[in-house]
Parts: structure tokens; sequence; C-alpha cells
């Protein structure tokens, strides 16, 4: 299903593509009709400069009216009173013409009234490198009380015009093939979207269908660990602290990709209530501590004041903190050793800093860490594996939150995360 703001992007840009293409065709005939309004006013004063010429040769006059008629797009007849020689009417077409810059291919005929006929006289091409044209050789005389006119049809017109909009053309060209690659990559997307709609539900389905064993092992395995049998047999309780474990450790991680698919999909809900910072980082570090003791890693809290307040979702704070902490954990190759400093600062807000003495990230890889499925290659350090998940989740809460995250670190040295949190009135 489509979420409204692909929908709108869809109309909106389908409109946009319309309106392109109405007017880039608009524009195209309405070039085109200047171009066809010029060619006609050109042939025309050309003509007339024909006729005028013929009368000063002939030493006659040109009728006042009806000089000039045009009998189709592309066929012209001109009245002139007095006999035409059709090889001075070559001349003057040609001079004419090329005055004009009106370089197209032309043919001609005159009317010879002792026969009631109009003699061909020859198809003429004053560019000189455009195509050969074959003459009609049977133009059109007219039922017209007229004794001395000729005509002149211009064969090449069309092609004319379109060569001389050669620019309008390409850019419309490359105006259709813009909307065309625009088209594609709108149903590309679109496409891309699907299989990944496709993939996330799938991942989601199978994940929650994760949580009823995981449930049915938990409490499988707190059976067994209580069991005064079993715990009678060293290894029977050590596979069962194992099956505990593991299996803690497998919710936690459909945990985070539930949390992620609800983030996605804007059905996360974030409950801000006033909390006690100090005693929920108190809980946080007793916590970590029971989980870090058994690997010679250590957890500190540091408190520069007595009591704090803030608005918070309770639960998604502790898991970003715990987060945090878990990534120092796993990414330090020596006796870990952590720092978690709440103190207050000049801009009304609470700074929460967690400091570690890991492997620490380099500069190339610091914009990445919040990313996606993002790990540090180097990772793996204590064998503990993870989606890429922790930071990303951890930055979405925080956005929510409208907090600030900061993050330092050297290479070899350690890493820093630094939480801004606004401060709330008790």
């Amino acid at each position: 299903m489509l979420s409204s703001s692909i929908r709108t992007i869809i109309i909106l840009g389908s409109l946009v593509i319309a309106g392109i293409i109405f007017i880039q065709g608009y524009w195209v005939s309405r070039t085109l009709d200047i171009k066809e309004d010029n060619f006609h006013q050109t042939a025309t004063i050309a003509l007339r400069q024909v006729a005028e010429s013929i009368s000063v040769y002939n030493k006659s006059e040109l009728p006042k009216t009806d000089l000039i008629s045009r009998k189709s797009s592309n066929y012209y007849s001109v009245n002139v009173n007095s006999a035409i020689d059709a090889n001075i009417l070559e001349d003057y077409l040609f001079q004419e013409f090329e005055k004009a810059s009106l370089n197209t291919a032309f043919e001609y005929g005159v009317y010879d009234c002792s026969t009631d006929k109009l003699v061909y006289g020859s198809i003429c091409n004053i560019n000189e490198d455009s195509q050969e044209f074959v003459g009609s050789e049977n133009l059109p005389r007219f039922d017209e009380d007229l004794i001395y006119y000729f005509v002149v049809k211009f064969p090449s017109r069309g092609s004319y015009l379109v060569n001389s909009m050669r620019q309008s053309i390409l850019f419309s060209l490359i105006a259709f093939l813009a909307i065309a690659f625009f088209a594609y990559a709108m149903w590309f997307i679109l496409r891309q979207k699907q299989l990944t709609d496709l993939q996330k539900d799938f991942i989601n389905n199978m994940t929650h269908e994760f949580k009823t064993p995981i449930s049915s092992i938990k409490i499988a395995s707190d059976y067994i660990h209580s069991n005064l049998s079993v715990q009678d047999n060293t290894r029977l309780v050590k596979y069962a602290e194992i099956i505990k474990t593991q299996n803690e450790r497998l919710n936690n991680q459909v945990e985070k990709v539930l949390n992620i698919a609800r983030l996605e999909k804007d059905q996360f809900k974030f409950k801000k209530t006033k909390v006690k910072l100090i005693p929920i980082l108190e809980s946080i570090v007793t916590n970590e501590s029971l989980k870090l003791e058994q690997h010679d890693a250590s957890i500190e809290l540091i408190c520069s004041m007595n009591d704090a307040t803030i608005l918070a979702d309770e639960l998604h704070f502790t898991n970003v903190i715990s987060t945090i902490i878990d990534n120092a954990f796993k990414y330090s190759n020596k006796s870990p050793k952590i720092v978690v400093h709440l103190k207050e600062n000049n801009n009304n807000e609470y700074e929460l800093s967690i400091q570690d003495n890991g492997i620490g990230i380099k500069k190339e890889m610091q914009k990445k860490v919040f990313e996606k499925f993002y790990r540090i290659p180097t990772g793996n350090i204590h064998d503990v594996k993870g989606f890429g998940l922790g930071l990303f989740y951890v930055k979405n809460i925080i956005d929510a939150a409208k907090w600030r995250i900061e993050l330092e670190s050297e290479f070899d040295k350690g890493t820093c995360f630094k939480i801004f949190i606004p401060k709330q009135n008790a």
C-alpha cells in the first residue's frame, strides 16, 4: 500500500509531467506557426520584388489588386500586366530568394495566353548541398480572367520549416528524454519500494513468529534451571544457563527488529512523562555491572548533582543507554572501563556522557555509525554479533524525543557519546 506522501509525489509528478508535455507541445506548435507566417511573408515580399522587376523590364504597370495570390500552403500565383520571359523570370526569382535568404527549392511555370495553358518552367535549388527534387511538370492553372501571370511552388517547404526549427526540436527531444527518465525512475522507485515492503513484511512476520518459541524456551529453561535434580548436576546447570543467556540475547535482537519496524511504519509510541533521571541511571548501571563483571569489565556512574528531572519515555530511554553501554563493551580489546557521567551545562540542559576505553572509531566511519545495518568492521572483538541496528535505534529515539547526541572518538583510544537533554522542573 502506497503511503500518502508517495501518493502525493506521484500525483504532483504526473501533473508536472503533463504540464511540461503540454507547454512543450504548445511552444513547438506555436513556433511552427510563427515559422510558417515568416515563410509566407518572406515569399510574398520576394515575389512582389520579382513582379516589380518584371514591370520595370517590360515598362508596364502592375495591377493595383490581386497581385499575389496564395493558392495553397506552398503554391503562389503572381499577376503581371505584361508578357513574361521565362529565362528572365528565373533570374529574378533566384536573385530575390537569395536576398530574402529563402534557401529552398522552388519550381515555376508561366501562363501562355495563346494556348491557354500553364507552361512548366523548371525546378531550381538555391541550396546546392540540399537534396535533389523531381519537378511536378503539371502545375495547376486557375480559372481566372488573367492574361499574364506566373506561378511558383515550394516542394520542400515542410522540410525547410522543420530544418529551421532544429533548435526547438532538439530542446523538445531533450525535455521528452528527461521526462521519460523521470517516469522510469518513478517506476523503478515504486518497484523497489514494493520489494522493500515485501521484505519488511516478511521480516516482521517472521520476527513476530519468533516471539512464541522464545517465550516457550524461556519457560522451559527457567523450569530446568530451578529443578532440584538438575541443580545437582553442574554440567546440566551450565547448559541451562547457556540456554537462558542465548534465549535472552535472541529476544533482545528480536525486540530491536520490532522496534525498528515500528519506527519505519510510524507506529512508534513515544510517551513522555516526567522521570527522575538519577535513579534510572543507577538502575541501568547496576544491571549492566552484573553482566560485565564476569568479563573483567567495570562501569562507573559519576553524578555532580542530587536531583535531575527530564521528560522521557522511561522504557526507550533505558534501552538507549543500555545499547550504548553494550556497544562500549562490545568494541573493546582490553579490560573495558565505562564511565557514565551526568552534569549540567550552561544551556539549561543535562549533559549525559558515556565514555569507554575501547578501540575507538575512525573519522571516516563516524558519520556512518547511526546508519541502519552499519557495523564497524572490527567490531566483533568479543564475538558478540548483531544486526547493526543499535545506534540506528538510538538516533531515532533521540530524534523523537527532540534531544541531541554527539560523538567524540579517537581511534585506538576510546569513544564518548554525549546526549543533551533539556531540564524540567520537578
